[in-house]
């Protein structure tokens, strides 16, 4: 298996390095901190989407799958950059979004002026122009039918209204989509990260939800969707075995992920699942506050960890990505123990069983944004959220309360390279406005200092290539009732490591000595395990 051993580092293009100026980051950008990334160890870098795209959803919202939004470069830019990442000894993965296209993507322009064929592309439905065909609901907000007065049809999009969902179950799209993979792989990518994979084959699109959720029982991991992915798997990657692929999950079961990721299923390499991140949610809504609910973080995390073990399965291990808050804001402490919480958070992360993506900035302890003005956020769901919580009669020092939590923009702020202006990411006007706290955290300051989180990732991503164990040992839940410790064990053969971490800022004591381990990493650089856990200290332990 080529991906156990290996740390993915994920890049937002639009908000890593800008190299012209234009407040835009590009792949030239990218090209001038490849050196960083070598040196942070990282073997694959998964970048979000770059084709040409009207931004709608910044960039996941496709309008030409073969070429590159000029915004970032050009093909060329691109070639270059594969090849200077093979020249580092790491590998490019790409973003690939086939659950939908954008309205402006020429199949849909074409279905829009009556061609049978692109109308088959996509769920286009006769009907009333007052009443939907169903009622289900987009994820954005808002109904998911869109009518057409020109061409007297409906059409189906579960995200924003400009991007029309796909009909995998047309072999003709199928076939598309299997070409669009050989044409990447033929420049060379070496890993794909397929958008909302598992929402692909839809069951009746005719039906209404009789509940009035959002309809998505009807195409969560939907009746074809595995052979779908096999098929896939087959006309494309699956001839690279060296390939790694990833699938994002929406609302899925472990059950199923055990089939999308399972050693020998023949579909992915790895999953990306999110019921972890949604333990903050209040009556599982992303809009609506609670605290973090760790007794049932921790239950999520271990189940996982344990069902797709048990069935020979592999897990994408994240608490960040361009879609969530910065998990040091959200599950840590971002003022008084930012480097504590930062660090523990990594040590649970990349010490369990399965690949860790390291999303930008996550490696120096980037924090959420906390604008409190509308105008700051540029994200479409943030934006309007704010208008349907204005409508609920929500006060805005409330609404930017949840922004100030929730919003994606926390994540897509500019990179924090250093203390000149706009953080060292542009010499222009940034896309999207860079957190304040650029002066005291960036990866200049990170990088002079040896005790730094910075440091910190170094250190965990080599235990990681140097410890089979680590990639392939055995996942044990520890203290699982404890109300503020996450711990557990990683055992192969007569090798075993002890993770031991204290989520609180309250001081923990443990009964239990360990006599016969000795520490073999603290984020606090304790060289004794003294039964003692700090605020959001983590001790690390070694079987002598």
């Amino acid at each position: 298996m080529s991906f156990k051993n290996k740390v993915i580092y994920q890049i937002y293009p639009k908000s890593f390095q800008d190299s012209n100026g234009d407040g835009w980051g590009d792949i030239q950008g990218i090209i001038s901190r490849l050196d960083y990334l070598k040196e942070l160890g990282v073997d694959c870098l998964w970048l979000n989407p770059m084709t040409l795209s009207p931004q709608k959803d910044n960039g996941y919202d496709v309008a030409n799958y073969r070429e590159i939004d000029p915004r970032y470069g050009t093909m060329a830019d691109f070639e270059s950059l594969i090849k200077e990442a093979n020249r580092r000894d790491m590998t490019i993965m790409l973003d690939m979004v086939f659950n939908h296209t954008s309205t402006e993507h020429e199949w849909f322009q074409r279905a829009l002026k009556g061609e049978k064929k692109y109308q088959d592309y996509y769920f286009f439905r006769d009907g009333s122009p007052d009443k939907p065909i169903t009622n289900w609901q987009s994820k954005f907000g808002g109904p998911a039918w869109q009518y057409v007065p020109s061409i007297n049809k409906w059409y189906l999009h579960l995200y924003d209204v400009t991007q029309a969902d796909l009909n995998w179950d047309n072999p003709e799209v199928r076939r598309e989509c299997a070409d669009i993979v050989r044409f990447w792989m033929n420049k060379g990518v070496k890993g794909f990260r397929f958008d909302v994979v598992n929402l692909i084959s839809k069951a009746n699109v005719e039906e209404d939800d009789p509940n009035l959720f959002d309809g998505r029982q009807f195409y969560t991991d939907g009746p074809h969707v595995h052979e779908y992915l096999k098929e896939l798997n087959e006309n494309s990657f699956g001839k690279d075995p060296s390939i790694i692929t990833v699938g994002e999950m929406s609302s899925t079961s472990i059950e199923n992920c055990v089939k999308y990721a399972g050693f020998d299923a023949h579909e992915l390499s790895m999953v990306f699942s999110f019921h972890h991140l949604k333990v903050d949610y209040h009556n599982q809504k992303k809009w609506e506050l609670q605290e973090v609910d760790f007794p049932l973080l921790k239950s999520i995390l271990n189940s996982w960890q344990i069902g797709m073990q048990e069935n020979d399965a592999w897990n994408a291990l994240f608490l960040n990505n361009h879609d969530q808050p910065r998990s040091v804001s959200r599950f840590g402490d971002d003022q008084v123990y930012r480097k504590e919480s930062a660090t523990m958070l990594a040590t649970i992360m990349h010490l369990m069983r399965g690949t860790p993506y390291i999303f930008q900035g996550e490696e120096i302890g980037m924090t959420n944004a906390y604008f409190h003005h509308i105008d700051d956020y540029v994200d479409v769901e943030s934006r309007n959220y704010f208008s349907i919580m204005k409508e609920e009669g929500k006060k805005e020092e409330e609404i930017y309360a949840i922004l100030q939590e929730r919003s994606r923009d926390n994540a897509r702020t500019p990179m924090q390279w250093t203390r000149e202006e706009n953080a060292g990411f542009t010499s222009g006007k940034p896309w999207l406005k860079v957190n304040a706290n650029y002066n005291e955290i960036n990866v200049e300051e990170e990088r002079m200092d040896e005790h730094s989180i910075l440091a910190y990732y170094k250190q965990l991503i080599q235990l990681r290539k140097k410890m089979p164990l680590i990639q392939d040992g055995i996942y044990e839940p520890l203290y699982e009732n404890h109300p503020s410790l996450f711990a557990y064990k990683r055992k192969l053969k007569d090798e075993e490591i002890i993770v031991l971490a204290n989520f609180y800022k309250e001081n923990i004591h443990l009964d239990e000595a360990f006599d016969g381990y000795r520490m073999l990493l603290s984020n606090v650089d304790k060289e004794i395990y003294n039964q003692q856990l700090g605020p959001y200290e983590v001790a690390v332990l070694i079987k002598e």
